[in-house]
């Protein structure tokens, strides 16, 4: 079958972690592809109420061979991994649950995945396995050190996955996102504690408090942190392209997800004003431990070989949609 021809197919997707943010939306993506889905989440972070209604659910935990083996029930052709702890400064302060979650759990799932016949993953990685890099933007052969837990725990499992391919014919593709934001239709961010800075800063706006910019004397062009920040729905279409890959007997292989742009938080704080027509208050405090100065990603590879095409929302659309989303969801999911 040719590449194309798998495009058209519709595949049997299990995501583990679909009750999560960036889980919720691929799965609804999937849906709206005519890709068949079944979710499997444990609810510790995710909602109920945040998987597309006609996904199949099963509640479990990816460690659980049981749970594992109900969700693969009827065949599947491609996993999906978004089930990890994701905050860097709770990584730093509590590393022991970041590598029981995201590394131990995370190898017991792909064992689970293999018993069940699975012979193909897409695993949410990050760019934080880069650490502080040396060439901005950022290419996939660029070296890896990571200065944090979290991005340590990812770049275990891309190994564990390397080794895998090697062993056991276990293919992967690994998808090094950058920062992600917006909704999509009912489905938008929301964490507790919330960590991701537009969300934050958009809660700031909403209850009239102060924002908290983390370190003004970074190496950049205006002292703060350079990120690039990509439209969550443009990840969950390299998610489908990558799992189609995979389902055409790609190999194994690592992405960049980002717009190739950068914007520094004080640039994103004038965004947010400008979109919303908003003043946000704000406050300087120290620098957190792990933050690399800036993050901006090369998206070339992964619009050659996966024939993604790359970031098209704007900025301005991802911090417009995740305001409509808090205006329609004030409360977020409201299930636990």
């Amino acid at each position: 079958m040719s590449a194309s021809e798998t495009r058209m197919k519709k595949l049997n997707i299990l995501v583990a972690g679909g009750a999560g943010y960036i889980g919720s939306v691929v799965t609804a993506h999937l849906m709206e592809s005519g890709h068949s889905v079944v979710v499997l989440d444990n609810l510790s972070t995710g909602y109920r109420q945040a998987i597309h209604p006609g996904a199949r659910f099963v509640r479990g935990d990816i460690a659980e061979q049981a749970a594992v083996e109900t969700a693969c029930e009827g065949g599947i052709d491609v996993a999906m991994h978004f089930a990890a702890f994701i905050e860097v400064g709770e990584s730093v302060a509590n590393p022991a649950k970041y590598y029981e979650n995201n590394v131990i759990k995370a190898v017991r799932f792909i064992d689970n995945l293999r018993r069940c016949g699975i012979e193909a993953l897409v695993f949410s990685s990050t760019a934080a396995v880069y650490g502080e890099p040396d060439i901005v933007p950022i290419t996939e052969s660029a070296a890896l050190h990571p200065v944090n837990p979290y991005g340590r725990s990812k770049l275990f499992i891309e190994n564990v996955l390397a080794d895998y391919d090697s062993a056991y014919a276990f293919r992967s593709v690994a998808l090094r996102y950058f920062n992600a934001g917006g909704s999509y239709g009912s489905y938008g961010e929301n964490h507790h504690p919330e960590s991701h800075l537009i969300p934050i800063m958009l809660n700031a706006v909403k209850s009239g408090g102060e924002l908290k910019v983390y370190g003004d004397n970074y190496d950049t062009r205006d002292g703060s942190c350079i990120r690039d920040y990509i439209h969550v729905s443009d990840l969950a279409k390299a998610h489908i392209l990558a799992a189609q890959y995979l389902a055409a007997g790609g190999s194994s292989d690592c992405f960049n997800l980002g717009t190739g742009n950068g914007y520094s938080v004080l640039e994103v704080i004038d965004t947010v004003e400008r979109v919303l027509g908003k003043h946000v208050s704000t406050v300087m405090a120290a620098r957190r431990d792990g933050d690399p100065a800036a993050l901006v990603a090369s998206p070339d590879k992964a619009m050659a070989f996966l024939g993604w095409k790359g970031a098209v929302s704007t900025l301005e659309d991802i911090i417009s949609s995740a305001w409509q989303w808090k205006q329609e969801f004030p409360n977020g999911y409201g299930d636990e």
